[in-house]
């Protein structure tokens, strides 16, 4: 055992000293914390650019009729010919050039829009939309039906469906659907990334000490279980090492670049709801209106509601769990072959499994209840993502420890085989393997 313990620390220091290990752990966060504050800076981002836009409406039914923004502002030029615009577009002052035909009441695709640069989405359709509801105003006036917005703003109505889960003793909790397939698929994606990232270490440390022929001198004094044991328990700790350093430092990136570059995204997110607030309270909603008076209450609400211990303390186990089963058998592919370019046969009965259980996940996230599900959550070789996938909308504890208990089992059966294969592939060179000579190696006694 101290021995084992001795390939562990060896396995473990040489792997975090390595300057890729340090890179990816600084850069890693770098990646996470910007898929964060990316999108909300360029949400925040304002194109100072005000874009002038022509218009020529044949139709006579639009002037003045398409809203003017802070960034976009439309002239509509009268007794203008729509070639003459074009080949003078590059003098004049306007981004583009806005054609709507007599006929475009009967011919939707008609609108057409003339630039020397692709115009932004939002610009098109901020465009189509105005074009759209004054269509829609005008059909329905032929049916002599007025005061379009007023009926329009009398009949819409949103209905927000608020889902409880009863436990056995009918105590009533609030669940919240989005945000529990965000974390399934979350957390069961990155299991799936992190088995793979790390089993392929092991393989790849194994043929490389092979190849070395170092692993001649280290089994004349260390079992092959036990270095095999060091091995894959030694890059486990690597793993939980860098992901642990990258939850910690991607949160204080994420805080720290929210609170130095984007101070005011909070106050302003607040000063919105209030104006839409205002908005609804000069209607009379009052309903409404308490409704939203407390979005930020709301979103805690449902944060709180997501039982991020649970969740943790289950990915670390199937993370560690999954790892460790699949990380023996990276480790005996990797201890049967001479060269990377000689796994392509053998590893895809592994990655099989795990392929399906990332199909199997989706359905999971649909219906974390259904039979597959089930099934899929508590076979070892898939367990581990699609368990996760089910956690976070609530699993029954019997199910749960049923999922851990063969993942163990299946672990320790797992490990007993790779180490048969093990002991006898890392000393085998120049051999073509085959299925059935690895079957031979399984049979072999002590």
């Amino acid at each position: 055992m101290n021995k084992t313990a001795i390939i562990i620390r060896r396995e473990y220091l040489t792997r975090v000293r390595k300057t890729s290990f340090i890179v990816m752990t600084l850069i890693g966060p770098v990646l996470f914390a910007a898929m964060f504050v990316l999108p909300i800076w360029f949400a925040t981002m304002e194109d100072e650019d005000v874009k002038q836009i022509a218009v020529i409406d044949s139709s006579q039914l639009f002037i003045h009729k398409i809203p003017e923004t802070a960034k976009f502002k439309f002239t509509y030029a009268a007794d203008v010919k729509l070639e003459d615009f074009k080949k003078n577009l590059s003098q004049t002052e306007y981004f583009g050039i806005l054609y709507i035909p007599d006929y475009i009441t009967y011919v939707p695709r008609g609108v057409e829009f003339y630039s020397h640069k692709q115009p932004p989405a939002n610009l098109t359709m901020h465009i189509a939309n105005a074009i759209e509801k004054e269509i829609e105003t005008e059909k329905l006036k032929a049916h002599q039906i007025e005061n379009l917005d007023d009926i329009l703003k009398s009949v819409k109505t949103r209905i927000d469906i608020r889902t409880f889960k009863l436990s056995e003793s009918g105590v009533e909790k609030e669940s919240h659907g989005f945000l529990n397939m965000g974390v399934a698929y979350a957390s069961a994606l990155m299991i799936y990334m992190f088995i793979f990232l790390f089993g392929s270490q092991v393989m790849r440390g194994v043929i490389e000490e092979k190849t070395n022929r170092i692993v001649e001198i280290i089994v004349s004094s260390v079992k092959p279980f036990q270095l095999l044991m060091g091995k894959v328990v030694g890059v486990a700790l690597v793993g939980l090492t860098q992901f642990l350093a990258w939850i910690v430092l991607t949160a204080v990136l994420v805080v720290a670049t929210q609170a130095v570059f984007l101070p005011d995204i909070t106050k302003e997110a607040l000063q919105q709801a209030d104006s839409v607030q205002m908005v609804r309270s000069l209607t009379g909603d009052q309903l409404q209106q308490s409704v939203n008076t407390d979005k930020a209450t709301e979103i805690f609400n449902m944060v709180q509601s997501i039982n991020f211990g649970v969740i943790i303390s289950c990915f670390l186990f199937f993370f560690i769990g999954g790892y460790l089963l699949y990380g023996s058998l990276f480790a005996a592919i990797g201890s049967a072959i001479d060269s990377e370019t000689d796994t392509q046969q053998f590893m895809m009965p592994i990655t099989i499994p795990m392929i399906l259980a990332i199909f199997v996940m989706m359905n999971t996230i649909q219906n974390p209840n259904g039979v597959l599900a089930f099934w899929f959550s508590i076979i070892p070789l898939t367990s581990p993502v699609v368990m996760m996938a089910r956690i976070p909308f609530g699993v029954p504890y019997p199910e749960l420890a049923l999922s851990v208990v063969l993942l163990i089992l299946a672990f320790i059966g797992t490990i007993w085989l790779s180490a048969k294969i093990y002991r006898t592939g890392i000393l085998i060179y120049g051999k073509k393997l085959t299925w059935g000579e690895m079957w031979k190696w399984l049979t072999y006694k002590n």
